[in-house]
């Protein structure tokens, strides 16, 4: 009776909760990366040198850093359902507005803003997730939602490419349409939150008494099972240095992220490539990263490891990023390409269900947020070193090795992270059998 329970009870919230925080998602992940696609005509429009649109690209994160951890801890105070509302219809009117920019400084003002706008959504809804599936779905769960990503880029980059077609329609350029058009579904999704979303289970009157009771006793006895070694206060979760590791795991995951999305329309167009064309050959590696996410989250769940399944998919995406720099034709760049999508999309859910296994309350709320505002810098020094470096070159290739080296990294430091705690936990396995 009880497992029968559980099915019906995972079934309903999955089905309530994950299709609609993946549409957020993937509305999100667009109007973030857009600016890829915009950078094909917006940037010999305005005069952007590759230096001036690696730094806007990026310092879109330098806004999300500042106002992460601030804007979580204050969605675990006023519930997600408010929290999530307010940070979507901010961040539609933002990117809406980057239909104005004009020159260098109001490109830097707007992306920057942008970044405070949607500060909180991704830590927000991880933590969300954690509130409502237990530990042992976690990661197939956060993996079906980040799929939102790639699929951002899947469905999304034929539709920016195809609204680069607009130029000239009512004296507008085609990017100007494009973040207009794209901005309009955030700010009407933001509404709709307000009346879809349920902060907690206990609030939850789609569920049955015996539904809401056996998912509520459920995650009540995890979080009873982890108390004694997960913390719970605000400051102790910013300062665990696991916390502290795994940003620097996602730094690296990140840079590669962001490269890919806000760099791979313009290595694609390097070819000799339309708009719409290179919107086509974009969604490619992006379809295909998603079935490979959610099988490598599904097979991370069964053999309950996550170390050797973030150091995998980073090692791919490092192999990948090498090889893009040394690509001659867009055949091979698609095949690359695929090889940094696949490996950057299934690092993810395996390095998103750690924290929650060693943080709670509050702490996890802050221990996200960090996790995700300092590891989101890396979105900041991948595209803007790639900038840089081809300005300087000429080239992707130097740029996309560093973005490589940086994957290398965290690949270490998970092998690092995992070898630290076996060390802990054959310590506390010592010390409980001397005492028994």
């Amino acid at each position: 009776m009880s497992t029968e329970l559980e099915t019906r009870v995972l079934r309903k919230i999955t089905l309530r909760i994950i299709p609609f925080i993946m549409l957020l998602y993937f509305i999100a992940f667009l109007d973030r990366v857009n600016i890829g696609f915009a950078a094909l005509t917006m940037n010999q429009e305005l005069g952007f040198s590759p230096t001036v649109f690696g730094i806007g690209a990026g310092i879109f994160f330098l806004g999300y850093f500042l106002f992460e951890v601030p804007s979580n801890l204050i969605l675990n105070k006023v519930g997600a359902r408010i929290w999530i509302a307010r940070v979507m219809i901010t961040w539609g009117l933002v990117s809406g507005g980057m239909a104005f920019v004009q020159g260098t400084t109001s490109f830097y003002i707007l992306r920057f803003l942008l970044g405070v706008a949607e500060a909180g959504f991704f830590p927000g809804i991880i933590l969300y997730l954690s509130f409502w599936f237990p530990m042992k779905r976690r990661a197939q769960v956060t993996a079906i939602f980040m799929a939102a990503a790639p699929l951002s880029t899947a469905l999304g980059s034929p539709i920016s490419g195809a609204l680069l077609e607009l130029h000239g329609f009512l004296g507008w350029s085609g990017w100007k349409w494009m973040f207009v058009l794209e901005a309009i579904p955030a700010v009407i999704l933001g509404c709709v939150v307000l009346f879809w979303l349920t902060d907690r289970p206990a609030k939850a009157k789609w569920l049955t008494d015996e539904e809401r009771d056996w998912l509520m006793q459920t995650l009540a006895a995890e979080q009873n099972t982890k108390a004694g070694s997960s913390h719970v206060s605000v400051w102790k979760g910013l300062a665990d240095k696991r916390v502290i590791a795994l940003s620097l795991v996602y730094f690296g995951t990140s840079a590669g992220l962001y490269t890919l999305g806000i760099w791979s329309p313009q290595i694609i167009k390097a070819f000799g490539m339309s708009s719409l064309q290179v919107g086509l050959l974009n969604a490619i590696p992006a379809i295909i990263a998603v079935v490979a996410m959610v099988l490598w989250a599904r097979h991370s769940d069964k053999k309950v490891e996550r170390t050797w399944h973030i150091i995998g998919a980073c090692m791919l995406a490092a192999v990948g990023l090498i090889y893009a720099g040394m690509v001659t034709t867009v055949v091979t760049a698609i095949i690359a390409l695929t090889l940094v999508n696949v490996g950057i999309s299934a690092s993810k859910p395996p390095l998103w269900s750690m924290p929650t296994m060693f943080l709670s309350g509050s702490a996890a709320a802050a221990g996200i947020a960090t996790i995700n505002s300092i590891g989101n810098l890396g979105g900041f020094v991948g595209p803007v070193m790639i900038g840089v470096i081809k300005e300087h070159t000429g080239s992707f290739t130097g740029g996309l090795l560093f973005v490589a080296a940086l994957l290398c990294l965290s690949s270490i430091l998970v092998w690092l992270l995992s070898k630290s705690a076996n060390r802990q936990n054959s310590a506390y396995r010592a010390s409980h059998s001397k005492s028994s």
